[in-house]
């Protein structure tokens, strides 16, 4: 994301242009308030709704114990959000067209920076909606997989893992590619697959995006991957398969699309690395339980008191792997994005790195994972190892 306005004066006036015009254009999909002033509120979120008396922006004010509504007509809104943005250290716009953020800075000036959409088209407006789904999730699969029962209500506990189902497709959808002609195979590998509910979710995404899918999840425990392979044959999937094997040896080469989620430590940098080496134009992974890098930080003495509270280093250090991450990818020639995948209230593990290739490298990425390294005092990173990039100030690839 670029800077654009570093105002003299605390002002928030590109945001607030930006949100007029979206509201006008039909382009609005969100805004959330953050980083509040008042400790009895959390956020605010403002959509757009449309009551009986009209259309409306809704803002929601989130507090520990219970949320409040307001609801504004659409022709005062903006004066309205202009009228909180001052009792708040962050914004979040999103619209079709970008997302912006405004942070107010410790001087009190706001520095507004902007980055590519998240959302492909402004949700509806109704009030009381049910929730749109790029995709209804077969329901024979789901149940079959213990998901949900028969009539399709989710299994009792199970609520949190169809929603995660759910928010998987919604990020593949819009990210994957639409094949140029119809019988184009896609091949897909999902690395730990699990009980196989994401494998299954992308065999069917890709079928509803008009390819032929090749998709194979691969699960080290051997009775796990039978029993879903014995699901796939039952229920006709054909192209969708399940065998047993460890992250670090599967066999990925054609992959286009490679997945790895919830892989623990550094089998999240062996499924990104198998990815890279075969060449797979999207790669996708939800890293958890980051050890490697923990032991090994040694920060700036500012960050000292901070650091020395357990929990704090723990989140730090998957702050600083994730991001290095990130920055490797980029070496090797992707894009790479991380953003959150389902709510904390489901899992604390909820973090996505996506990368998409391109088709040259960024020729700074490897400066800034060094610099990145440097500043945490990390020496040596699973994936940097296995892309064959130096973490050492002043040494280059030799890879």
């Amino acid at each position: 994301m670029t800077p654009i306005d570093r105002a003299g004066s605390p002002s928030a006036k590109p945001l607030v242009d930006a949100l007029r015009a979206a509201l006008d254009r039909g382009t609005f999909v969100m805004l959330v308030l953050a980083a509040p002033d008042d400790p009895e509120i959390r956020t605010v979120r403002a959509r757009r709704v449309t009551l009986a008396r009209g259309a409306m922006l809704q803002l929601v004010f989130r507090h520990a114990d219970r949320d409040r509504t307001r609801n504004v007509p659409l022709a005062d809104g903006v004066a309205a959000v202009e009228e909180l943005l001052p009792g708040f250290g962050s914004a979040h716009l999103y619209t079709t067209d970008e997302v912006m953020h405004a942070e107010r800075k410790a001087d009190g000036n706001v520095r507004v920076r902007r980055g590519p959409p998240e959302h492909a088209a402004a949700p509806p407006d109704s009030h009381d909606r049910a929730k749109r789904r790029p995709l209804d999730l077969d329901p024979r699969w789901l149940a079959a997989l213990g998901v949900t029962r028969a009539d399709g209500r989710p299994v009792k506990g199970m609520e949190a893992k169809l929603r995660q189902v759910a928010r998987f497709t919604e990020i593949l959808v819009p990210w994957l590619p639409r094949p140029e002609t119809s019988g184009e195979v896609f091949r897909a590998v999902d690395v730990g697959s699990g009980r196989g509910w994401l494998t299954f979710a992308t065999w069917q995404t890709l079928a509803t995006l008009g390819w032929r899918p090749d998709v194979t999840g691969v699960e080290l425990r051997p009775a796990l991957a039978a029993k879903t392979e014995r699901i796939a044959r039952e229920l006709g999937c054909e192209g969708l398969s399940f065998r047993p094997g460890e992250v670090e040896l599967a066999d990925l080469q054609g992959a286009d699309l490679v997945i790895a989620l919830h892989a623990c430590d550094t089998a999240t940098d062996d499924a990104l690395a198998l990815g890279v080496e075969a060449g797979a134009g999207w790669i996708l992974v939800a890293p958890c339980c980051h050890r490697e890098v923990r032991p090994q930080m040694k920060p700036p003495e500012v960050l000292h008191g901070v650091l020395r509270h357990g929990i704090l280093r723990t989140r730090e250090a998957e702050i600083a792997t994730d991001a290095l991450r990130a920055s490797l990818l980029e070496v090797a020639g992707y894009e790479a994005r991380v953003f959150e995948f389902v709510s904390t209230e489901h899992t604390d593990k909820n973090l996505v790195i996506a990368a998409r290739r391109h088709a040259t490298a960024d020729p700074a990425a490897a400066d800034r994972a060094r610099s990145l390294a440097a500043f945490y005092g990390i020496t040596s990173q699973r994936l940097a190892d296995r892309l064959g990039v130096s973490l050492s100030p002043n040494r280059a690839e030799h890879g």
